[in-house]
């Protein structure tokens, strides 16, 4: 039985492409700056962004905390959705490592703040005070399905921060997948943003890294940040070899993953007693509870047993996030098993 993995993206092996480029990579010491392929994949990655430098990171998590490093001081305070991956996934490291306070405002259903919020959230000057210095946006949005941010909605949200005096990081993981839902370039997506932050390691398919772009200035100030946090690497361009095949074959695809998670929400919908738990799919994440008849735990271990993996936050809804290691054949064989496996527990429920 074929074992279908739909915990994340992030489960995604690298492709036979990839590992002949691992293979072949030129390297030198990237501390030094003499990594040729490092720096050919933040020169791509930049160019990419429209941003004018990239800085090659371990994580899209050490990518966010170095973004508020390097845009905010010790005793300043950040804004951020209240289903931010920021806020729920990176163990609060703006707090912790960067002593800057983290002041959260409402995502809606998409993923978007209210621009009222944002401006209530954003301090006046007082004494009393921290300095709100960064807002920070999700795009596309993890906790709401994959929710993408559209071009208008950024741009006025940025230009609200930029009036305000707040600089404005986006944490773009799959910002990609944003680009291919909207049909638009991936640059006039984040133009307006002072940072943004990639993931190569998620739908683009890549082993391992993020890329963080912004300013040459921001840029310098992120590589000290990475070095403090361990992130300096040495012949990191076995790492980047995978990533510049990531940019250059793994993008355009991603309308495929898109596909699927739509075929796989349709399937859903159509058995009875599962609920999609957001209004659409744009991107490669798919949501969805089931009636409350029937144990969550005793669902996700139902599909391990006949070889479906999901996410589950227990008391949340369920997830699967499409990707390239899961074809539509993949998806139509899931559908047969959740039925089966909900049907079993929710008769099991009623005797």
């Amino acid at each position: 039985m074929k074992v279908i993995d739909l915990r994340s993206d992030t489960v995604t092996h690298p492709t036979t492409a990839m590992r002949q480029a691992i293979f072949e990579a030129e390297v030198g010491d990237d501390v030094y700056g003499e990594d040729p392929t490092v720096n050919r994949l933040e020169e791509m990655a930049a160019q990419r962004m429209g941003k004018d430098a990239g800085l090659l990171i371990t994580s899209g998590t050490q990518g966010n905390i170095i973004a508020v490093l390097a845009h905010c001081k010790h005793g300043d305070e950040i804004v951020v959705g209240d289903e931010a991956h920021m806020f729920w996934y990176e163990v609060g490291g703006a707090a912790a490592l960067g002593g800057v306070n983290i002041r959260t405002v409402p995502n809606d259903s998409s993923g978007r703040l209210n621009p009222d919020d944002i401006v209530r959230a954003i301090r006046d000057r007082d004494i009393h005070y921290p300095p709100t210095t960064l807002l920070c946006l999700e795009n596309t949005h993890n906790r709401c399905g994959g929710m993408v941010l559209d071009v208008d909605y950024t741009n006025q949200v940025c230009d609200l921060a930029h009036a305000r005096g707040l600089d404005v990081h986006l944490d773009g993981a799959r910002i990609f997948n944003a680009a291919i839902a909207l049909g638009v370039p991936v640059l006039v997506l984040v133009e307006r943003a002072e940072s943004v932050s990639f993931c190569l390691s998620k739908g683009l398919g890549a082993p391992v890294g993020s890329v963080i772009c912004g300013s040459k200035p921001f840029i310098e100030r992120a590589r000290k940040f990475r070095k403090m946090l361990g992130g300096g690497m040495r012949q990191a361009g076995i790492i980047a070899a995978a990533g510049i095949v990531a940019l250059e074959t793994m993008v355009d695809r991603l309308a495929e993953d898109h596909a699927n998670a739509r075929r796989l929400a349709e399937g859903l919908a159509g058995i009875e007693g599962i609920r999609l738990a957001q209004e659409s799919v744009p991107t490669n994440i798919v949501m969805f509870v089931v009636s409350p008849g029937v144990s969550g735990a005793e669902f996700i271990e139902g599909l391990k047993e006949v070889g479906v993996k999901l996410g589950f936050r227990n008391g949340g809804p369920f997830r699967a996030v499409t990707h390239y290691m899961v074809s539509s054949a993949d998806i139509d064989e899931v559908l047969a098993r959740i039925e089966a496996v909900y049907k079993e527990l929710r008769q099991r429920a009623q005797r």
